[in-house]
């Protein structure tokens, strides 16, 4: 059999980076994906990078096979091309459907969403550069320049398309926008390639797949009203009140009518515990927003009072804007971009109490966990200024019984309030730590004193160095 005709150069380039830099987009736009049902967490973001690799490497191997074969490897370019296609339009709804079945932070969860949600179309364009490759060597002389210069090509195209996505496309466009747009390039690729269009059987397949597959992607359970750079956000009305919804969990409550209304146990015991210090305005940091509840607790609670909350995602805040009536003003301010960093501008002394609440059961920011962070916590609070820290944790209490540890070795005096069947590990829960230089006023049950050592016993202090809070956060 003849040698299959060499590909023109630029196709040749086009081709190769072309599919490995749709492959990166499929892995970072992948951890959107499964972030509402699985958390993001160095657990799913391993699952998704491994998945790649895995993907990767399968069809990188069965295109070298099938470079190999007696055939024209011209002929399957085209096919490989229009099932990514199709398979990258599919990962939609098969993922929304799919991560209601699966939602949780097992491992088993974790890794089969993964797999559904990138295995398939990354390893058919994977596929794609060996057959490329393959139809380049006319010349075994230029092998070498050859293969150097179409890996550099996909590994630029890789690059480039890791950038484009990360900084540009999901700060500006759905993560659903991005995968049908890459379907829709991949499969103008296909046809085009080789006068493919003129196989009237294989765009009426492909129109048919359009057809039935549009419909299923947008009847689809879609667990997002907004999706920012950080999260997946959805707001539940019900009357005067709204419940905000964090990558699938709810987050906060807010009566639109009644500021002072605290819906969640953890949100009264920090408000309980704010009523009762002494009377007149407060000096309040608050590490994370969310929906703003405590906030506008503190500023209808305590007129006069400064609240500066550091939160992270500056859509959410526009989402705050837009549907849960928050009115930021000259004692209501907000600052967006990491907590830690803003936190460690602000003065020494300089606030009465510090309110962490960045925590979520399927995603935590473990460098706002660990004990330089807390020392941080401590220069900024006045002398016996508080520390008040939501965490939620499983029955084995892990996490908690961790950052408890962590904090009480920076704090002489903690207290760690929760349901009793909390902390007896029947059930997960909030959890909220008071924390302060100077002694703190008891509450309902609570653990203080050598009841919290007990609590505590040798769990392990996180640092900067180790903090394996995914590890650490498990609902068994």
């Amino acid at each position: 059999m003849t040698a299959a005709t060499p590909l023109n150069n630029r196709i040749a380039a086009a081709l190769v980076f072309l599919t490995s830099g749709a492959v990166l987009v499929l892995e970072i736009v992948g951890l959107r994906l499964v972030g509402p049902y699985v958390g993001v967490t160095l657990s799913s973001s391993t699952a998704i990078i491994g998945v790649a690799l895995a993907a990767i490497a399968y069809g990188a191997w069965t295109g070298g096979w099938l470079a190999d074969r007696r055939i024209d490897q011209r002929k399957l370019l085209s096919p490989l091309l229009l099932l990514g296609a199709v398979a990258t339009a599919a990962t939609l709804p098969i993922i929304r459907v799919a991560g209601e079945w699966l939602r949780g932070t097992d491992a088993t969860s974790v890794l089969l969403l993964a797999a559904m949600t990138l295995f398939v179309p990354a390893a058919l364009l994977s596929a794609v550069t060996p057959l490329v490759v393959k139809l380049q060597l006319a010349d075994l002389a230029h092998t070498g320049r050859v293969v150097g210069r179409l890996s550099s090509l996909g590994t630029l195209g890789a690059i480039t398309a890791t950038f484009a996505t990360g900084f540009v496309l999901v700060a500006t466009v759905p993560t659903s926008v991005i995968l049908l747009g890459l379907a829709a390039i991949l499969a103008v690729a296909g046809f085009g390639f080789g006068g493919y269009w003129r196989r009237r059987g294989n765009v009426s397949a492909a129109l048919a797949f359009v057809a039935v597959g549009v419909p299923i992607g947008i009847v689809a359970p879609n667990p997002c009203d907004v999706e920012t750079a950080y999260t997946c956000a959805a707001v539940e009305p019900d009357g005067s009140g709204r419940t905000l919804f964090l990558n699938g969990a709810q987050h906060s409550y807010v009566d639109l009518d009644n500021p002072t209304h605290l819906e969640y146990a953890y949100t009264q015991w920090i408000g309980s515990y704010l009523d009762g210090l002494p009377a007149g305005p407060l000096t309040v940091l608050h590490l994370g927003g969310g929906g703003f509840t405590l906030p506008r607790y503190v500023a209808a609670t305590r007129p006069g009072s400064d609240n500066l909350v550091l939160e992270l995602d500056p859509a959410l805040v526009a989402l705050d804007r837009r549907s849960l009536g928050l009115r930021t003003g000259p004692l209501l301010r907000v600052e967006t971009g990491d907590a830690r960093a803003n936190l460690h501008r602000q003065p020494s002394g300089s606030r009465d109490v510090i309110i962490g609440d960045a925590f979520g059961h399927l995603a935590v920011p473990w460098h706002l966990t660990t004990r330089e962070l807390v020392t941080d916590v401590r220069r900024v609070l006045r002398p016996g200024g508080v520390y008040a820290l939501n965490v939620i944790d499983g029955p084995a209490r892990r996490f908690i019984r961790a950052e408890v540890a962590t904090i009480a070795a920076v704090f002489p005096h903690v207290t760690l309030v929760a349901p009793l069947p909390a902390l007896r590990g029947e059930t997960g829960s909030n959890f909220v730590v008071f924390a302060s230089t100077a002694p703190l006023r008891p509450a309902a049950d609570s653990l203080t004193g050598d009841e919290l050592r007990a609590f505590t016993g040798d769990a392990t202090v996180l640092t900067d160095d180790y903090a394996p809070v995914d590890q650490l956060l498990t609902w068994d």
